[in-house]
């Protein structure tokens, strides 16, 4: 499998260079130069599969001959190590829960995959590599606990001051060893562009082996798919379900798209943002019009500008008639997403986050336009992330998982700096 970039005025390169360097040096995203068809033999069998075995056919052909299949398959077994459990709330919505990793978070199994991945390819060469990523909440958790004493990988993570959770904080600035947290004035979109700057800066290029871990790194996107083939297996309706994505940087639908396209059986997919709402205008309206990232309750969606949107767009020939398909976006305000936790946990005693409740209100939307369908939301985060907010809509605390428990025992360590890449530049340069 090779990768090319979306600005196509780049080489082609394998998975571990795509992994390693995160983004193509015309500073576009890579995407694979063809998307595996799985048989239908295979989507016939895979339920009866091991997780592993699932996710190993589907993921060697992204990996190509960059690693050892042995050595892949166990870094697979190791990425899933937890449930996926897709448990029914209504009579036609289920929840996939994706919250039962090591932080909580959907991002577990990116991060977890792609730490294994770099530390794989780190042990067969020379230097260090440093991740450098931003995150609008629980990709920094995942990442630090993904890449905790990782040899060979430092990592550094820009986040949001005052603008995530404080257990997503927590999360993230109390790991130390190899895992650094800059506290960004600013929203998540400004930490996103410097990064980006940085990738794009020749004495930091020349300092350091730069890579990111956000979705845009193909070592992050690609196994999200896995999962959407995990409730597949659990799937008991006859009729193809129809999925409802929480979405911010677009990573997580282009992946289930992704695995749509390999031939995985899914009636429509749901794009379901909050009040930034960029794509679900542009699958409206036609026009591509980002505006500032706006504060909500579902934070970690709090993006204006969301990076894997392009490579929705390439799975889709650029067509946006192409797109709309099999997608369709809904925006729903904060007012909404705390009724829906409260009436959902009211009326079947199941408790949202607000990203899961974002989903729920806008699959019950689309499922009432079409009677006789059923679908899924991805339960992208644990609800104790969210206690301030959740704990006041439900009336009652959040039984804290043993996984978060230890946190609150911990001394947050981060630097603070404005959103000024001059400054970020100066830090970066002067570490040892």
């Amino acid at each position: 499998m090779k990768y090319y970039s979306l600005h196509h005025s780049s080489p082609v390169v394998d998975f571990k260079e795509a992994a390693l360097r995160g983004q193509a040096p015309d500073k576009g995203l890579y995407f694979p130069s063809y998307i595996p068809t799985l048989s239908k033999q295979w989507l016939t069998d895979f339920p009866k599969l091991s997780k592993a075995d699932i996710g190993f056919a589907v993921i060697q052909p992204y990996i190509g001959n960059t690693m050892p299949d042995d050595v892949l398959y166990q870094i697979i077994k190791e990425t899933i190590d937890f449930h996926f459990p897709l448990i029914p709330i209504s009579a036609t919505i289920s929840s996939l829960e994706l919250f039962h990793g090591p932080t909580l978070a959907f991002k577990d199994v990116g991060a977890r995959f792609m730490s294994r991945c770099l530390g794989y390819f780190a042990n067969n060469q020379n230097g260090k590599t440093t991740v450098l990523v931003a995150t609008s909440g629980d990709t920094g958790g995942a990442v630090a606990n993904g890449f905790l004493g990782v040899e060979g990988v430092e990592v550094i993570i820009l986040y949001p001051s005052g603008k995530v959770s404080a257990v997503q904080e927590l999360q993230l600035t109390t790991c130390g060893h190899n895992i650094s947290a800059l506290e960004v004035s600013g929203s998540f979109d400004d930490c996103q562009a410097l990064v980006k700057q940085a990738f794009m800066d020749i004495d930091l290029q020349r300092k350091y082996t730069l890579t990111s871990a956000n979705s845009i790194n193909v070592a992050r996107w690609l196994p999200q798919q896995l999962y959407y083939f995990f409730a597949l297996q659990a799937w008991a309706d006859e009729k193809p379900p129809v999925i409802a994505v929480p979405s911010g940087n677009f990573g997580n639908l282009c992946a289930g798209l992704l695995a749509f396209k390999s031939g995985l059986p899914v009636k429509h997919f749901i794009a379901a943002c909050n009040i930034n709402d960029t794509v679900p205008a542009y699958l409206q309206t036609g026009q591509y019009t980002p505006k500032p990232a706006v504060p909500t309750i579902s934070n970690a969606m709090d993006v204006a500008e969301p990076s894997n949107f392009v490579r929705i767009m390439e799975i889709f020939q650029q067509q946006v008639g192409n797109i709309k398909r099999y997608v369709s976006g809904y925006t729903i305000d904060d007012d909404t997403t705390k009724r829906t936790i409260a009436s959902v946990h009211e009326n079947y005693g199941y408790i949202l986050d607000p990203h899961g409740a974002v989903a729920f209100y806008a699959l019950e939307l689309f499922l009432a336009d079409h009677v006789g369908e059923k679908g899924f939301i991805l339960e992208t985060a644990h609800p104790v992330k969210f206690p301030e907010t959740v704990e006041k809509i439900i009336g009652k605390k959040i039984p804290i998982p043993s996984a978060v428990a230890p946190l609150f025992e911990k001394q947050k360590k981060s630097i603070s700096i404005p959103a000024n890449f001059e400054v970020l530049k100066e830090l970066l340069m002067n570490r040892d």
